[in-house]
């Protein structure tokens, strides 16, 4: 089967690529860099010339806000139009658990507003709602910092290995299209805080770490339960601890 990962130069695309192949398919990396451009649609009619899959994984270059909302409308438009033509049987594209419960963040509403898109398309569809990576806890502390303390929400929150987020998105991109969405998340759920300071406390970083009620989730109001799943969902096997281990080991 031929399965065309849109951003498979990325995190999640390197790891969906080298599975997909694992598992005996044809996998094409597509992305700027290997001459796909998903936004002007500079070389996705030959990309997608006798694919089965179209797994989309793909980032905005910049975090403006119009780069954001542009980015994501105009890369779903291009892909699902292209996918029509080229008879693609499903199109798989990942997304953020909470998505369409997060006033006030630029990105959700837009990654949103991708999802609606490639819903009306017409072309079956699965799309794969992740928490949080761990990958970017630090990020998120950084994000957070001022003056050496990070200032954090204590709300839930279920981050999850990046591992984990593309075998999950690999079995569903092989499987019978959803023609809706799933929620995927980490096996171990706790407050942000909480767990963000245990990574940091494992990396080495002595910054303090603060509860803070009024902490945000880059700029979106955060509440209880906005960040983790809600109802039915797949979970990933890597807890927190074993990364750690696993990144030390490396």
């Amino acid at each position: 089967m031929k399965v065309v990962v849109i951003g498979g130069t990325g995190l999640i695309g390197k790891k969906a690529i080298a599975l997909l192949r694992e598992k005996g398919h044809e996998a094409v990396a597509a992305s700027p860099s290997t001459g796909v451009d998903a936004i002007t649609g500079k070389g996705l009619a030959q990309a997608l010339e006798g694919a089965h899959v179209v797994i989309d994984v793909t980032n905005p270059p910049s975090h403006d806000a119009d780069t954001i909302t542009s980015f994501f409308r105009d890369s779903a438009l291009n892909l699902t139009e292209a996918e029509a033509r080229a008879g693609v049987r499903h199109h798989v594209v990942l997304s953020i658990v909470g998505v369409d419960r997060m006033e006030g963040n630029v990105y959700y509403r837009a990654k949103l507003a991708q999802e609606k898109l490639i819903a009306a398309s017409g072309v079956p569809c699965s799309i794969v709602r992740a928490t949080q990576f761990f990958e970017f806890l630090g990020t998120i502390a950084d994000g957070s910092t001022t003056n050496g303390t990070a200032r954090l929400s204590p709300r839930q929150f279920q981050p999850i290995a990046a591992d984990d987020v593309a075998a999950i998105v690999v079995d569903i991109a092989l499987g019978t299209p959803l023609n809706g969405s799933v929620d995927i998340a980490g096996p171990e759920c706790g407050a942000m805080h909480g767990i963000i300071g245990t990574y940091l406390r494992a990396t080495g970083d002595r910054r303090e770490v603060v509860a803070d009620e009024k902490a945000t989730y880059f700029g979106g109001k955060v509440e209880e339960r906005s960040l983790v799943p809600l109802g039915d969902a797949r979970f990933g096997r890597i807890c927190l601890g074993q990364w750690l281990e696993d990144r030390r080991a490396q």
